[in-house]
């Protein structure tokens, strides 16, 4: 069949045109999935070429164009009018931007951080409208979050309360179950769950009269066994299925309710080196002697540099879980979960499709992979257990996190 020498200009005209439309309006967003619908669309033309005459072929360029566009355009938002949200643990992180975005777009952010002094809360004051308000809360303290509540109902008297995105967290050790104090897994539970239930319980009479939104950031170690992070993972992994159980229950009073499980980014408390330094000497100084003989202090040492190797692969731009918290919050039917972050769909397959075993070696691959303990090397001694009453029983309380550290 004889080639024609116009490349389906008319159809790939048309692509564009409607590519840069959607552009304009942030209907659809430059990255991996539209190169990946262009280069498709490519190789579609290099076939419909040479197999079909020009006119079916520019027909099914331009209908294929069109779906792939259609495909990747985001869905209709509702409008954000005079919309409130209040966001937790808005000093670093995904607080802190997501409370800038939803302040450049016009919502009434009620903006919580553990102090109203640290630079996270004055970049806030700085750089956001007076449509934003801080208020200092911590999640450990009843009377805080009491304070809050009336705090929240105050300032939402008129426009009402919309969303609450549970985003404060915790996780100050990285270690074995064995080597983690007890005070380092009621601590995480204390913010991570607790906290933000007493929280959530406080403000549903003002969601169920909105029929709003509850968006809760998650982590994928509540999913999947870390190592190494038990206390953190097992705090998460409670509130993902309190979560899963008030998104049935409120299902009659209209509240959506969504989780996000984002993968790895460059936080504030990630790129913080100096704070994993000082939890791991305090876990070294405060570890019982038979614990230390039996795993033996480079264990620890080899942990603590695994996990900043990992930190190395964090991603630096935080935008894909800003923008699944807005969908969250303004999708007309928000999904139950997001995942946003490379490669976090492809860990999350692994997990729930792959034997046990090649999940295990993927997450010590992709994260830690503890060396041996010293007691079961060879030609080491066994250990010999402690039976008495002494720092092998109680730990240092002063390994648990403070409240300041805490969020």
């Amino acid at each position: 069949m004889e080639r024609w020498p116009w490349p389906s200009g008319g159809a790939w005209l048309l692509v564009a045109a409607r590519a840069l439309l959607q552009l304009l309006r942030s209907d659809l967003r430059l990255g991996r999935p539209l190169l990946a619908a262009l280069a498709l669309l490519a190789a579609l033309d290099w076939l419909c070429q040479r197999l079909l005459p020009p006119l079916v072929a520019l027909a099914v360029l331009a209908a294929a164009g069109w779906i792939a566009l259609s495909c990747l355009a985001r869905p209709p938002r509702l409008p954000v009018a005079t919309r409130a949200v209040l966001i937790t643990g808005c000093d670093t992180g995904f607080g802190k931007e997501a409370a800038k975005k939803l302040d450049a777009m016009g919502f009434m952010v009620l903006a919580t951080v553990l102090d109203v002094d640290s630079p996270g809360a004055l970049e806030l004051r700085a750089c956001c409208s007076s449509n934003l308000k801080l208020l200092q809360m911590d999640l450990t303290k009843p009377a805080d979050i009491s304070r809050a509540l009336e705090f929240t109902k105050a300032h939402t008297t008129s426009t009402g309360l919309w969303g609450l995105v549970n985003n404060a967290g915790c996780n100050d050790v990285v270690a074995d179950v064995e080597l983690s104090p007890v005070a380092t897994f009621r601590s995480c539970m204390e913010v991570n769950f607790f906290g933000a239930l007493q929280l959530t319980k406080g403000l549903l009479p003002l969601l169920r009269r909105s029929r709003g939104r509850i968006v809760t950031v998650g982590s994928p170690a509540g999913d999947m066994p870390y190592p190494c992070l038990a206390a953190y993972g097992t705090s998460k992994a409670a509130m993902v299925l309190l979560m899963d159980t008030v998104s049935c229950e409120l299902l009659p009073w209209g509240i959506k309710v969504s989780v996000i499980q984002p993968g790895c980014f460059k936080t504030e408390s990630v790129l913080n080196v100096s704070h994993w330094e000082r939890r791991k000497q305090l876990l070294l100084a405060n570890l019982p002697q038979e614990l230390l003989q039996a795993y033996g202090e480079d264990y620890i040492e080899h942990l603590h540099g695994q996990f900043l190797h990992s930190l190395r692969l964090a991603l630096p731009d935080v935008s894909p879980v800003i923008d699944a918290i807005i969908d969250a919050l303004l999708a007309p039917e928000p999904r139950r979960r997001y995942y946003p972050g490379r490669g976090v769909g492809l860990m999350y397959f692994i997990h729930y499709y792959l034997p046990e075993g090649l999940r295990r070696r993927f997450l010590q691959a992709f994260f830690i992979n503890p060396c041996l303990p010293r007691a079961l090397r060879p030609g080491q001694p066994s250990p010999t257990p402690t039976h008495t009453q002494g720092a092998a029983q109680v730990p240092d309380p002063n390994l648990g996190p403070s409240p300041m550290e805490a969020q």
